[in-house]
């Protein structure tokens, strides 16, 4: 599957991370990363594999071409797996400060 800048902006998007913080995970030039999102810079092998890395870190998945249509994004997870990984996280309590 072919690495794109506008699908870079469709996960960066679904992920709801800003640019800088996404940049930033991946080692990335914030300006260099909006250039390639829309198409007017290309970035080396590393920095796609380490930018594809860090957005499906931050929960997207990519779908490759197929019969039925183009490559594309998605979420993980369903809304459903959200809901139950909100409430697992916050089973502990409010979290406080270690005196220890």
């Amino acid at each position: 599957m072919r690495f794109t800048g506008p699908l870079a902006r469709a996960a960066r998007a679904l992920a709801q991370w800003p640019r800088g913080h996404v940049a930033g995970l991946a080692g990335i030039e914030e300006t260099v990363l909006a250039e390639f999102e829309t198409g007017g810079q290309s970035l080396d092998e590393d920095a796609l594999m380490r930018l594809r890395q860090t957005l499906e870190e931050g929960g997207v998945v990519f779908l490759p071409e197929d019969e039925l249509g183009g490559a594309g994004v998605r979420l993980k997870f369903t809304a459903q797996d959200v809901k139950q990984i909100n409430r697992m996280e916050g089973e502990g309590g409010p979290v406080g400060t270690d005196d220890v």
